[in-house]
C-alpha cells in the first residue's frame, strides 16, 4: 500500500469540506493537534482532530480512521447539545453513550459509512488499552468502554466486576434506544448517567487516564491480524449492523478511489500557483497553526452587509431622472429619482502587506482587519493576490499568502497567521522579488500596507516608477497609531512615487478604505 503522503494543508481542506458537509455548519473550523486526543468544542464550532501520521497502520488505514473520526464529530456538532470533558468518570459515559446515540442517527442518513465504522471500530479496539495496564476502578470505567463499544474487553477482570459491566451495558443500551425512539436529545441522556455511576459503584469524579488512539502509532498490523480483529468485531455487531463481509470491510473500495484522488491532487496542488525558486518568494509552513485567532467575524459580517450590493451586481442612486420618484428626496431638496444602476469589480489587485518589527505590537489585529479584507475580497468575486514581507534568520523574506490563482480559504488564512512582524522595510528589496509577477499577471493595482519608512527612499521610487511603466496603479496606505501618525507617513510615501496614498490610524478601517479603491 503506498505510504501516505497528504500534506496538513490538503488534510485541513479535505476535513473542513467533509466535516461541514456532513453536519450542515459552514462555520466549522478545524485544527490538527498530536497532542491531544481528537475533540470537539460546540462553542468554538471548532474540531481538533489527531494527524494521520500519529494514527496505527498504512497510509489508507490511517486515512479511513482519520476520515471516521470527522465522521463523529460531524455527527456530535449536529446532534450533541454538549460535550463533557473525558477527564472524569461522568462525562467519559456520557461522551460514550453520546457516540453510540449520534452513531446509530448519523447512520440512518450517512448508510454508506457501515464498514468504514466497523472498520474504525477494529482500529479503536486494537488502540485501547490491556485493562491490567489501568488501576483501581477507572479499570471498571474502561471495561465498561469497550464492553459496550466493541462487545469484547482486552484482558481479564474480577468476575462480580464483570457483572456489574454487563448490566451497566444493559441500561446504557436500553437508555441509548429510548432516546433515540422518542427522540430525547443530550440533556436527557445525562440525567441517567447517574444510574450507571451507581451499577459500577463508582465515583463521578473518578479521574479517567487518557488513553489516546496515536499512544501506539507506526505499530505494524499484518493484514491477517486486522482480519482477525475486524471478524470479532463484525460478529459482535451483527445485531445492530446485520450481515458484514469482514473482507469487503478491509479492502475499504468504496474509499480507495477518494484516498488515490487525493494523493494525485496533493501532487499537483501541493503548490499550485507557486513559483518560489524562479523569484525568490516563500511558502508559509501551515502546521499548527491556528488561524481562527485572526477572524473576526463581527467585522467581516458587518463587512459584507456593507458592501453586499456589490455583490448583486445592482445599487439604487438618486439622479435628476431615473425610473421612480422618491418624494423625500425631492422635499429634502436632494436628487429625486431612483434608478437602479449595474455595478461590477473588475479590478485585479496586488496586495503587499509589511510585516517588519514595527507592527509587532498590533500584529493580530492588523491581521484580522487584513484577514477581512481578503474574506470581502473572495465575497466580492474580486480577483486578488495577496503577499506580505518580514526578516526570518536575518535576511528579507516575500511569503506569498494566496497568488491570483488560488482561492482564498481557511489555508491561506492559515498562510497570515503564521507570519512573524520582526526586521525593517527594505521595500526596494520586496519589489524586486516581485517584479516577475507583477510583469507576468499585470494587475490593475498594487497596494502596498506600511506602518514605516523604506529603508532606501531613491530604490523605491525607481522600483515604483519600473512597476508603473507596466501600466500597474502604484497606491500605498500609511497605518498609524494616530490620525497624525498615519498622515505623516501617507505624506511621506507621496513622495516616492505612489499615484495616490491613504492615511489609516485604526486598523478596522483598512478593508474598507481599500475595497474603496476599486474601480466599480
Amino acid at each position: 500500500m503506498q505510504p501516505v503522503q497528504l500534506q496538513n494543508e490538503s488534510i485541513v481542506e479535505i476535513a473542513t469540506f467533509l466535516v461541514r458537509r456532513w453536519s450542515e455548519k459552514n462555520n466549522i473550523i478545524i485544527e490538527i493537534s498530536d497532542i491531544i486526543e481528537t475533540k470537539t468544542r460546540l462553542k468554538e464550532n471548532k474540531v481538533i482532530i489527531t494527524p494521520l501520521e500519529k494514527r496505527i497502520g498504512n497510509g489508507f488505514q490511517k486515512y479511513r480512521q482519520f476520515r471516521t473520526s470527522l465522521w463523529y464529530e460531524a455527527m456530535r456538532i449536529k446532534y450533541c447539545k454538549k460535550i463533557l470533558s473525558n477527564d472524569h468518570a461522568f462525562g467519559f459515559i456520557l461522551n460514550t453513550m453520546e457516540t453510540k446515540r449520534v452513531e446509530e442517527l448519523g447512520r440512518r442518513i450517512w448508510k454508506g459509512m457501515d464498514d468504514e465504522i466497523i472498520f474504525n471500530y477494529t482500529y479503536n479496539l486494537v488502540s485501547r488499552p490491556q485493562l491490567h495496564t489501568i488501576y483501581g476502578k477507572a479499570r471498571l470505567v474502561e471495561a465498561f468502554y469497550q464492553y459496550f463499544m466493541f462487545g469484547v474487553i482486552k484482558g481479564e477482570i474480577q468476575s462480580s466486576h464483570f457483572e456489574k459491566i454487563k448490566k451497566a451495558n444493559v441500561f446504557a443500551k436500553k437508555i441509548i434506544n429510548k432516546a433515540i425512539k422518542e427522540n430525547f436529545e443530550t440533556d436527557w441522556l445525562e440525567k441517567n448517567v447517574t444510574e450507571i455511576i451507581k451499577i459500577l459503584e463508582i465515583d463521578s469524579l473518578l479521574i479517567i487516564p487518557i488513553s489516546l488512539p496515536f499512544m501506539k502509532a507506526g505499530m505494524a498490523l499484518t493484514e491477517e491480524e486486522v482480519l482477525k480483529v475486524l471478524k470479532i468485531i463484525s460478529k459482535n455487531k451483527e445485531g445492530d449492523y446485520g450481515s458484514i463481509d469482514p473482507n469487503a470491510v478491509l479492502s475499504g473500495n468504496d474509499v480507495f478511489g477518494e484516498y488515490k484522488v487525493l494523493l494525485d491532487e496533493n501532487k499537483k496542488t501541493e503548490n499550485k500557483g507557486f513559483f518560489p525558486e524562479a523569484i525568490g518568494i516563500q511558502i508559509p509552513s501551515t502546521r499548527n497553526v491556528n488561524e481562527t485567532i485572526i477572524y473576526d467575524m463581527s467585522l467581516i459580517n458587518g463587512l459584507k452587509i456593507k458592501f453586499k450590493e456589490w455583490k448583486s451586481g445592482w445599487k439604487e442612486q438618486h439622479l435628476k431622472s431615473g425610473e421612480e420618484f422618491d418624494e423625500e428626496n425631492y422635499i429634502e431638496g436632494h436628487e429625486p429619482f431612483i434608478t437602479d444602476v449595474k455595478k461590477s469589480i473588475k479590478t485585479k489587485i496586488v496586495i503587499l502587506l509589511d510585516h517588519s518589527s514595527s507592527i509587532a505590537s498590533e500584529s493580530i489585529e492588523y491581521k484580522k482587519a487584513t484577514l477581512a479584507l481578503c474574506e470581502v475580497l473572495s465575497f466580492l468575486r474580486v480577483k486578488f493576490a495577496v503577499y506580505a514581507f518580514s526578516t526570518q534568520s536575518r535576511y528579507m523574506v516575500c511569503w506569498s499568502i494566496k497568488p491570483e490563482n488560488v482561492k482564498w480559504n481557511n489555508l491561506t488564512a492559515k498562510r497570515l497567521a503564521q507570519i512573524v512582524a520582526n526586521g525593517s522595510t527594505p521595500l526596494a528589496e520586496v519589489y524586486d522579488k516581485m517584479f516577475p509577477i507583477l510583469q507576468a499577471k499585470r494587475p490593475n493595482i498594487f497596494l502596498t500596507l506600511t506602518d514605516g519608512e523604506p529603508s532606501d527612499s531613491d530604490a523605491v521610487r525607481k522600483m515604483t516608477k519600473s512597476i508603473k511603466g507596466l501600466g500597474i496603479n502604484m497606491v500605498a496606505m500609511g497605518l498609524g497609531p494616530t490620525t497624525v501618525r498615519a498622515t505623516i507617513i501617507a505624506n511621506n510615501l507621496s513622495h516616492l512615487g505612489y499615484e495616490k496614498t491613504m492615511a489609516v490610524s485604526r486598523l478596522k478601517d483598512i478593508p474598507s478604505k481599500v475595497i474603496k479603491v476599486l474601480d466599480v
